[in-house]
């Protein structure tokens, strides 16, 4: 098969004529689209933004750009559920800043930060006085922590201590921000484990009854040498680190703890430690494990829970014991977690599914009760002045409570009884900051705390802050933005009346303000720049429309700068990924806003608008019914759908009807290939990183939660390798080699691409090496590009072909 694929690709690309080394005839080569989506994709992203605790200063970072495929094709283990890069003990393809500036809100003024020599930042943390900064360095070989002092912008390393980034950031603050703990290489650990040169015996796995369903899983632990692996660069020693005096103080023995977070004063810890015998069915965070409390010099407290290998889980359900153990962010030493009162099992009859529970330092007594919950415990956050806002959810019905919690004995209050899939009905989510330990706080001034939404209504996403008086749990609304879109990102004033927002209109991109919302001053922080004007440019618009059983459909349609219906028709890429909803009339409601800036990152379908094409994004693609019902007419659904769509731009006069692209990523590519197996409605499909037969994902998939032996003809008819010899049009299948997401690994595409080809369809199949579920070096992005746009080109412009550049 890989053969066959090299072969396939050599049909489309061209070789240098003047090669610098000697190269087979079929040797693939990278593509490159044309050069206004190369600018497109090279521009500078706009800056990522981090508020302070004491909200006088943010951190600007700019984004590194796309990594090259030589960065991707560092060594890569592939363990438990991770992504290890064994070079720097960190996370394989970590998300990097290449630069740091520090902001002053009240002016802007600009303070620089001193940085190592080609800075790879992969986390930064402000303490919650906001007096001093940390950030973490990825470099070759090792992962190195460096601190600085706000006022100043100044930093400097912390020599001879390497991070272990293999579970995380790393490093947390300790309470207000005079030490911070970190997980770092145990000193002396000595060489990685070598495989062995031949197995020793064969690798076995037995289960001996019990109900144990498990999803599907990539990247699992497979023998007892990834094993080894797995303990060597996951184990980590915890270190406390002096911001002062950079002096280190290690705090216990060295483990696998994937958690370990200071309580709010910084006398205690609590400890997730990993332990063996591992599990080869599930990632690292279902392993048997041990919740604890350590003092500060590293001994046991209190153990909370031992707790062993969660793969016996019903579909749906939660494991027994203690779960979400958190520290109240507001208390000195206080602990909050939830257990299930029905065996976690949510086809078990029980008046109530969970209790949640508290325990305070010095942790001697019995844990209190705080509440049940009649439905699945959901989430629990704290006010700055000790009020929790608990939240419930119930998948069934798909409704979502959340209760007020005023303290020990007072009975909780409902604030909102609502369907999760209500976007109009939503009310705003809490503004956070961060407080002592790097925990989340809601800022309480008085009985107020702030929401802010994204305001989705039928004219489009118009987001709004709300003041909500936890005495009368009423709201009133603050601000609502007037022009472009400026969601709240931030509270600057304890009153509301200075905010943090992100400000873009259709022709400006995104800017970082600071605004009054008394009299809508405002102070701009950082801008970007219009990497696109080909697309920027481009005309925009919201549109509805109805499927044929009435639920109502929305999308968003785009057309190339200049054109008019006098122009003549175009062809159009259509671009969607379904969504299943128990409530037609949540189905049917707009999201997005024609307002915002068309910005583009990654292998975008919208990079097509430069190229003549017509793209209607994100057309709604619901499949409606009540409980677990909604796939039972899963391919109705969503042919309908998608004829509504057509017909809509068709009578527009701006869709040419023999002129249209389906496409999609993941389960968009999974639509593809059935609205190509089930209507013709489409000239050609791209369909990437897709999984198109479901006995291989047969414990439930998306939100299916029904199993293959439970409805085997719902799995067969939604599957479309399954109708591989009903689909006659062209369909170009593309997959990262290295897919990381549950469900679909590569081989869905290598055999939905061999039942194609073994029926005689018209396909083309292309693998990107060392990619994952998302595509992320510049030479993978840009190919991935050209194919869909030589594709579109081959099936849509026949008269005029466009071949996309070979790299030289």
């Amino acid at each position: 098969m890989r053969r066959a694929v090299l072969a396939s690709l050599a049909v489309a690309v061209w070789m240098s004529p003047s090669p610098a080394f000697a190269q087979a005839p079929d040797e693939p080569r990278y593509l490159l689209p044309p050069k206004a989506i190369v600018d497109a994709l090279d521009a500078p992203p706009p800056p990522d933004v981090y508020l302070s605790p004491a909200r006088d200063v943010v951190a600007v970072l700019d984004r590194a750009p796309m990594p090259s495929i030589a960065d991707l094709a560092r060594p890569m283990l592939r363990l438990a559920g991770l992504r290890i890069d064994p070079k720097n003990n960190g996370r394989h393809r970590a998300r990097t800043a290449r630069a740091l500036t520090l902001k002053t809100v009240a002016d802007g003024a600009a303070r620089t930060v001193t940085l190592p020599a080609s800075p790879a930042l992969t986390w930064i943390g402000f303490s919650a006085d906001g007096q001093r900064f940390a950030f973490t360095h990825t470099g070759d070989t090792a992962i190195q922590l460096w601190l600085g002092t706000t006022a100043t912008g100044r930093a400097q390393a912390v020599d001879a201590l390497a991070v272990n980034g293999v579970f995380g950031a790393g490093c947390t603050w300790v309470g207000t921000g005079t030490q911070l703990l970190c997980s770092t290489i145990p000193a002396g650990r000595g060489p990685a484990p070598v495989a062995p040169a031949a197995p020793t015996g064969p690798n076995v796995q037995e289960h001996r009854g019990g109900v144990a369903p498990v999803r599907t899983y990539q990247d699992l632990l497979t023998s007892a040498h990834d094993e080894r692996l797995f303990t060597y660069h996951g184990t980590s020693q915890l270190v406390l680190v002096n911001t002062a005096t950079l002096a280190r103080t290690p705090l216990g023995r060295p483990g696998l703890y994937p958690q370990a977070q200071p309580s709010p004063d910084g006398q205690h810890v609590l400890v997730t430690m990993l332990t063996a015998p591992f599990s080869r069915l599930v990632p690292y965070d279902d392993f048997a494990r041990t919740i604890a409390v350590w003092d500060r010099s590293g001994a046991v407290t209190k153990t909370i829970a031992t707790l062993p290998v969660a793969d016996n889980i019903p579909n749906g359900g939660v494991p027994t014991g203690p779960r979400a153990v958190r520290w109240q962010p507001t208390a000195a030493a206080t602990l909050t977690w939830a257990e299930a009162l029905d065996g976690g099992n949510p086809k078990q009859a029980a008046p109530q599914r969970d209790r949640v529970v508290t325990l305070a330092a010095p942790f001697t007594a019995a844990p209190a009760e705080l509440a049940r919950t009649e439905h699945r415990f959901g989430s629990l956050q704290w006010t700055d002045k000790g009020v929790g806002l608990l939240t419930e959810n119930d998948r069934t019905t798909r409704r979502t409570r959340t209760w007020v919690l005023d303290g020990a004995g007072a009975e909780p209050r409902k604030l909102w009884d609502r369907s999760a899939e209500d976007s109009y009905s939503h009310p705003g989510t809490p503004i956070r900051r961060e407080g002592a330990s790097g925990l989340d706080v809601i800022p309480q001034t008085g009985t107020t705390i702030f929401l802010a939404g994204t305001g989705a209504s039928p004219q489009g996403d118009k987001p709004f802050l709300d003041a909500l008086d936890l005495a009368t749990l009423k709201a009133s609304r603050t601000y609502q933005m007037t022009e472009g879109y400026e969601p709240v990102v931030g509270l600057l004033a304890d009153d509301g009346s200075r905010v943090l927002t992100r400000f873009e209109t259709k022709n400006t991109p995104p800017a970082t303000l600071v605004r009054s919302t008394t009299d809508g001053r405002r102070v701009t922080l950082t801008t970007s720049v219009d990497p696109a004007p080909g697309i920027s440019g481009a005309q925009k618009q919201l549109i509805t429309y109805a499927r044929a059983d009435g639920v109502q459909l929305s999308a968003t349609l785009y057309t190339p700068a200049g054109w008019t219906p006098e122009k003549g028709r175009l062809p159009m890429i259509l671009w969607a990924y379904p969504r299943e909803f128990v409530d037609p009339n949540a189905a049917g409601q707009v999201s997005g806003s024609a307002q915002r800036f068309t910005g583009v990152s990654g292998a975008s379908h919208l990079l097509l608008l430069t190229q003549g094409y017509a793209i209607l994004d994100d057309p709604s693609m619901p499949i409606v019914g009540p409980g677990e019902t909604a796939n039972n007419t899963y391919v109705e659904q969503l042919v309908a759908s998608a004829k509504a769509a057509v017909d809509k731009v068709v009578a527009m006069g701006v869709a040419d009807p023999n002129r249209l692209v389906a496409g999609g990523h993941s389960y968009g590519g999974f639509m593809t290939a059935n609205l190509l197996a089930h209507s013709d409605l489409f000239r050609a499909g791209i369909a990437r990183s897709g999984a198109y037969n479901r006995t291989l994902t047969p414990f439930g998939f998306q939100n299916e939660q029904r199993t293959f032996w439970e409805v085997p003809e719902i799995y067969s008819r939604m599957s479309p390798f399954n109708h591989a010899h009903l689909i006659k049009e062209p369909v170009l299948l593309i997959h990262g080699e290295a897919d990381d997401n549950s469900g679909t690994f590569p081989i869905q595409s290598e055999r939905f691409y061999a039942a194609l080809k073994g029926h005689g369809a018209t396909a083309r199949y292309v693998t990107l090496p060392h990619e994952a579920h998302g595509y992320a070096a510049r030479e993978s992005v840009l190919h991935t590009v050209a194919e869909m746009l030589n594709w579109a080109n081959e099936w849509t412009k026949p008269s005029a072909p466009v071949t996309a550049q070979p790299r030289q």
